[in-house]
């Protein structure tokens, strides 16, 4: 059976939908995945076949409009979600000129896309074809889905559809008890942890001496030109702690850093290595990163950088595994200093955090819902 996964334009829609691609890959089946061409050498990272489907970043796409005029973020939150939705509908557009005629070319059987990536539903309305959207989180706002549909409605409308299609299958990555109230039926698959690797050093996998370890991250999109500020202001806010602080950056943005104290590690980390070995993450509430942290049993401290982590961050915290503050309010450098040590300090985080991991833990696997998948085809009448 020959799967097409559709993926977006960051590590953050690539690495999520990987551990599905490769059991479908070892179950046997073909596998290709679709993303923007500036990824591919993540798609190459993970061992899978990539094909290109547009030559543009999916930064181009959120940053102009559909004549090619520059747009500016929104500063009002719902703003922002809908300029998202808005900008991953142009994504999606952009992509057809590369995913129409991949899809006729090698005539798949079924597509699987991540949630964002709003081409799928529409290739697979145009071919008949069976498609199922994939999770890249604990859950997008809704409002996000309804931004995408009014910015494709004449797209919709030429295809005589009144919304966007909904899926086959829906493969949640959630685990239940952190789920949106609003989240309608699923297939639940447990998250597996992905990210590029480097050799490991023994620092890594295990640690010495009595310091509790605290991992700070901004996310895998840091560079000198996004986000640095933020990582540096947040590494500033923690650096005061007696602790054994480790700092997930690109090697560049490390090296920026200059001389570190001894207790003090920076530079590119296999966090489903090193955060197994961690007390606390603190960051800017990426969804991998999030998802990462809780199958390691390690709390958070979520301080989220969009508008759309904000309500995944606080089912988090609702449920006790984190805390989380918001950038610009609460997030004094007295406060993320107090916040991290009751994290540390207060055995209750761990334990609600250790709950989601064996919910985690206990979902069908990778492998299981790649066996969903073919039977789901073969019943609609596919191979």
């Amino acid at each position: 059976m020959r799967f097409l996964f559709v993926s977006g334009g960051s590590a953050g829609a690539v690495f999520p939908i990987t551990p599905l691609a490769l059991a479908a890959r070892n179950a046997g089946h073909e596998v290709i995945v679709g993303a923007t061409e500036n990824v591919m050498p993540l798609v190459a990272a993970t061992g899978l076949p990539g094909a290109p489907i547009t030559s543009r970043t999916m930064y181009d796409f959120m940053q102009r409009d559909r004549h090619g005029n520059p747009l500016e973020i929104p500063k009002d939150p719902h703003e922002r979600n809908l300029f998202n939705g808005r900008g991953m509908a142009r994504l999606a557009l952009g992509s057809m000129e590369g995913l129409v005629p991949l899809v006729e070319r090698w005539r798949p059987d079924v597509l699987v896309a991540g949630a964002l990536s709003y081409a799928a539903p529409l290739v697979a309305h145009r071919f008949g074809l069976p498609w199922v959207r994939h999770a890249l989180n604990m859950g997008e706002p809704s409002i996000i889905d309804l931004s995408a549909a009014a910015e494709l409605a004449p797209e919709l409308e030429e295809m005589g559809l009144p919304a966007i299609p909904d899926p086959d299958m829906y493969v949640e990555i959630c685990p239940p008890g952190a789920r949106r109230p609003d989240a309608g039926p699923a297939q639940f698959m447990g998250y597996v942890p992905f990210n590029t690797q480097r050799a490991l050093e023994p620092w890594m996998y295990s640690r010495s001496g009595d310091r509790p370890r605290v991992l700070v991250s901004a996310g895998s999109r840091v560079t000198a030109d996004y986000e640095a500020d933020a990582l540096s202001a947040l590494v500033e806010k923690v650096a005061g702690l007696d602790v054994e602080l480790l700092i997930a950056a690109a090697q560049e943005i490390a090296d920026a850093l200059g001389d570190l104290p001894e207790n003090v590690r920076a530079g590119w980390l296999p966090l489903d290595v090193v955060l197994r070995t961690c007390d606390l993450l603190v960051h800017r509430a990426g969804g991998n990163t999030m998802l990462h942290a809780i199958v390691c049993g390690v709390p958070q401290l979520l301080i989220p950088a969009m508008p759309k982590q904000v309500g995944m961050s606080a089912r988090l915290a609702e449920y006790g595994a984190a805390i989380m503050l918001t950038a610009g309010q609460d997030d004094s450098p007295e406060n993320v200093a107090k916040m991290c040590r009751e994290l540390l300090e207060d055995p209750s985080y761990k334990a609600r955090t250790e709950e989601l991991s064996r919910e985690i833990a206990g979902l069908p696997t990778p492998h299981d819902v790649t066996v969903a998948i073919a039977d789901m085809v073969r019943a609609r009448g596919g191979m």
